[in-house]
């Protein structure tokens, strides 16, 4: 059944389009990622404008998150004070990436700069989680471990003006998290990821936060600077396709449900080998589409 989309001015299949956010949702729910660093790329290969693709896959990862952030709040799994100043940097980090991606719409150069970021993300996110997914499988030995690790950088402890986080056992500058916030914000708008995936790894290594409120409060940070980010796409790059975003949804949604429920019967570490492996494949699909030319990029049929 195809269906026309208005904002990327093409015809697709409906239940392609549903069938591909279910795969997403089904990866969301086995690795507890928004799913929006798969979206993106796969809708891409598809053949959707990358620009289009970036700002509808946004509202996938809202779906997504929203269950999440109920889970973990029922739990204690979440630091709100911490959430609403990552919130307050997310939100300006998603004008300020607005900024970006318009000035790249005007120099034509959109898709390179959305091609090459997302390259370089998932090569490296996917790198770091093959080195830990092999290591905790006692597929190759680790290095030994270092006797201690610090609570958080010298310069996180240096900034100005602390607070106290309860909830994450800190007492550290809000300016710190803003700052966090202010990147995932520019990521949201120029890649259509939540960013959690980042977030993560970086309020563990780089605040200290008590893992487990991490998941939960990045997750309320990823909702609420995702929808300012679609907001801001609708009103300023008007990028938002609302038919693809709303196929993508419904398949989101209904996917997550079976990915939940497949993690009680596989083990954690081979799913995040199996995770680290589809990213990079995805990261080398994204590099040849930017270097591979065939050798004539049209051709001329005689009736």
């Amino acid at each position: 059944m195809d269906i026309y989309l208005p904002i990327a001015n093409m015809s697709v299949n409906a239940l392609l389009i549903v069938a591909l956010g279910g795969l997403v949702g089904i990866l969301s729910g086995l690795f507890g990622v928004g799913g929006g660093f798969l979206t993106t790329p796969l809708l891409i290969f598809y053949g959707i404008p990358p620009s289009v693709a970036v700002a509808s896959a946004t509202t996938q990862i809202i779906g997504a998150s929203v269950s999440g952030v109920m889970a973990h709040t029922k739990r204690g799994g979440v630091d709100f004070r911490m959430g609403g100043v990552m919130i307050v940097g997310g939100l300006f980090g998603s004008l300020a990436g607005a900024g970006l991606f318009r000035l790249a719409q005007a120099s034509g150069q959109i898709d390179v700069l959305i091609g090459v970021l997302y390259v370089l993300l998932l090569g490296s996110i996917g790198a770091l989680m093959l080195k830990d997914a092999v290591v905790a499988l006692g597929w190759i030995k680790p290095k030994a471990a270092p006797e201690t690790r610090r609570r958080h950088y010298r310069f996180i402890a240096a900034l100005p003006m602390r607070w106290r986080f309860y909830a994450s056992g800190l007492y550290v500058s809000p300016l710190a998290p803003m700052l966090l916030g202010f990147a995932a914000g520019i990521l949201t708008v120029l890649l259509g990821v939540g960013g959690g995936f980042v977030l993560v790894p970086a309020m563990i290594y780089i605040l200290g936060m008590a893992p487990r409120v991490v998941v939960g409060t990045s997750l309320v940070m990823i909702i609420a600077v995702s929808a300012g980010t679609t907001m801001i796409h609708s009103l300023t790059t008007r990028s938002v396709d609302i038919v693809l975003a709303a196929l993508l949804l419904v398949g989101g949604v209904v996917g997550a449900q079976y990915g939940a429920r497949l993690t009680t019967r596989l083990k954690p570490d081979l799913l995040r080998f199996s995770l680290s492996i589809i990213i990079i494949l995805v990261a080398l699909r994204m590099a040849l589409g930017l270097t591979y030319r065939p050798d004539e990029i049209f051709s001329i049929e005689y009736f």
